[in-house]
């Protein structure tokens, strides 16, 4: 048995049984946590704020321009609220908003007169012949991440350039890492078509200078089960986006080792919306922009994080779309009540890959373009959309790549250092507002802006909050161990009983007082778990463990009653390293 020295205050004693190679990370985070703190980078002066998506008005076709060759596709109209219904055809006024782009894109899905999208075999073979025959100096990796439930092959393509020693590993060569996902639902097809677009660029050398100062991973197609049956969901029914807290599927398992893996410095998921007109007794309306966009916004996702998002990604790529006359807004649904029109951002769930991406500490964005439901509609547009906001995440990271990875290394460090210390939110609101849109008439294809009630997700009001803990307890039973490990966590498997303090939250009756806080001295048998807080991913614990919020483990049940608790003093435990 080893024994490490005492650390400083606020930290637990650790002490590890056979070995200490499991100890290593959470040790290296304790180190960090005492560091100075790293100098972060200038930030934009003060007079260049940071300014939201604009509603802006569907740049006007060229005088003469055609009416585009795309018949009307009947949408799949899923109705957007209770009492509302969607319409099933978009008209060719309202189609004449979106004119192809000037340029045309040559996937197998998209060449001229086909009707499906790349099948999941061409995906595979595009991606095959890239990693075999890429352009010189450019490495190309082709990983096998894992089966579908339906027992189809999850790819990614690993790119980087082949200098400083035609080194292949993003994680030795010091560049920051780019993770591009695309169709966690199956039936949005422009995100897949994109980043095979991307993939070759990369790979054919024509993006090659960003390479020599970023890698870059993509996984086309997430979800190859739905994307081959055009379903919207995996096989056995579970949105992909909303498993990456519980990792149940093998699809969100596949993504999470990846992200284990290559410890990306910024994702960018890529989606598709719906066109579904939304009825109200002054009209139908359409959506009418050409893509929406969001940043992390779950609760705890570092301000840094957020800035760098805002300030380093957000504003070039409203640069990019707006040159190409793209029209944007922030993701939201439009909903309709007796009240008048209402709009609800992208969600402050951590489930979402952009929400528990943030949480990891990466710059993480959610891109959709219009028009999932439209079939082959608008495509080119639709996928080129996507490719210059794709492309603008890529510039972004190779223009800031040293600043984004200090302000990450500061972050880590800030966070591991405050385990014991402080608060964390459990719980928050969106803000509300009012907001202009630019919404499409149904009928007559008019381009409209209208005044909706704005529900926000970009400033969260923290409505329930606690002292950070400074770990979690779990029982030897757990089933939560592993996942919480393909998470990126560090879980510590006692060795020698010994005593933690403890705290509980009970829930009471609807409408009755809270009841008050249990805190009580328990013993952690050999067996069961501690995931401490004082590591870098300590928010992702916190959102997997924390009691009471509806999305952690307690309560989604992946942790039966009495299975865990928090830990509120620092714990004198024996660790077992035989795992």
């Amino acid at each position: 048995m080893t024994s490490l020295p005492r650390l400083s205050p606020g930290q637990p004693t650790i002490r590890i049984r056979q070995g200490l190679s499991r100890a290593l990370p959470l040790a290296v985070a304790l180190v960090l946590g005492a560091c100075t703190s790293t100098p972060l980078p200038p930030w934009p002066a003060p007079g260049a704020k940071v300014v939201p998506p604009k509603t802006q008005t569907a740049a006007p076709l060229p005088s003469g321009a055609a009416t585009p060759a795309d018949q009307p596709v009947a949408a799949t109209a899923v109705p957007i609220a209770a009492g509302t219904s969607a319409a099933p055809l978009e008209t060719a006024a309202a189609a004449a908003h979106f004119p192809d782009p000037p340029v045309q894109y040559d996937t197998p899905g998209l060449q001229p007169g086909r009707r499906a999208f790349s099948t999941n075999a061409e995906v595979s073979d595009w991606l095959g012949d890239l990693a075999r025959a890429p352009q010189s100096g450019v490495n190309a990796r082709l990983m096998d991440l894992g089966r579908s439930q339906g027992g189809i092959a999850i790819q990614a393509l690993a790119l980087n350039a082949g200098a400083r020693g035609g080194d292949k590993s993003p994680q030795s060569n010091g560049r920051p890492t780019v993770l591009l996902v695309g169709q966690q639902h199956g039936d949005e097809p422009a995100g897949g078509e994109a980043l095979m677009v991307i993939a070759r660029e990369l790979a054919q050398g024509l993006l090659e200078p960003m390479l020599q100062r970023i890698n870059v991973v993509i996984v086309v197609r997430a979800n190859p089960d739905g994307a081959a049956s055009d379903f919207h969901a995996t096989a056995n029914g579970t949105d992909l986006d909303r498993d990456h807290l519980d990792l149940r599927t093998p699809e969100a398992q596949a993504l999470a080792r990846l992200i284990n893996t290559v410890r990306p410095n910024v994702i960018a998921d890529v989606h598709e919306y719906p066109v579904a007109a939304l009825k109200t007794a002054e009209g139908d309306w359409l959506p009418g922009y050409d893509v929406l966009l969001q940043y992390a916004t779950a609760p705890n996702v570092p301000g840094f994080i957020t800035k760098a998002a805002q300030e380093w990604y957000l504003r070039p790529m409203l640069k990019a779309l707006d040159a190409s006359q793209l029209t944007h807004e922030w993701l939201y649904r439009l909903e309709s009540s007796d009240n008048g029109l209402s709009a609800v951002t992208g969600d402050a769930l951590p489930q979402t890959l952009r929400n528990l991406g943030g949480l990891q500490n990466a710059v993480s964005l959610e891109i959709a373009s219009r028009g999932s439901n439209l079939g082959t509609a608008h495509i080119q547009r639709r996928v080129h959309s996507l490719v210059l906001a794709l492309s603008s995440v890529l510039r972004s990271t190779a223009e800031r790549g040293g600043d984004l990875l200090q302000v990450q290394t500061f972050v880590a460090r800030d966070i591991a250092s405050k385990a014991c210390q402080g608060t964390v939110a459990i719980q928050a609101s969106p803000t509300t507002s009012q907001r202009d849109l630019s919404l499409i008439d149904a009928e007559t294809g008019a381009l409209t802006s209208r005044k909706v009630s704005w529900t926000s997700t970009l400033q969260l009001q923290t409505s329930v909050e606690r002292p950070r803990p400074c770990g979690y307890w779990l029982a030897g039973d757990s089933a939560v161990a592993e996942p919480l490990r393909m998470l990126g966590l560090q879980v510590m498997r006692v060795a020698e009983a010994g005593s933690i303090l403890t705290e509980t939250f009970p829930s009471g009756a609807a409408g009755t007082p809270a009841p008050e806080v249990l805190r009580q001295t328990v013993d952690a048998p050999a067996g069961s778990y501690y995931v401490g807080m004082n590591q870098p991913l300590a928010n992702v614990a916190a959102a997997a463990l924390e009691p009471g919020t509806g999305f952690g483990y307690p309560g989604t049940g992946r942790l039966a009653p009495g299975a865990s608790t928090r830990v509120i003093n620092n714990p004198s435990l024996v660790f077992d390293d035989t795992e």
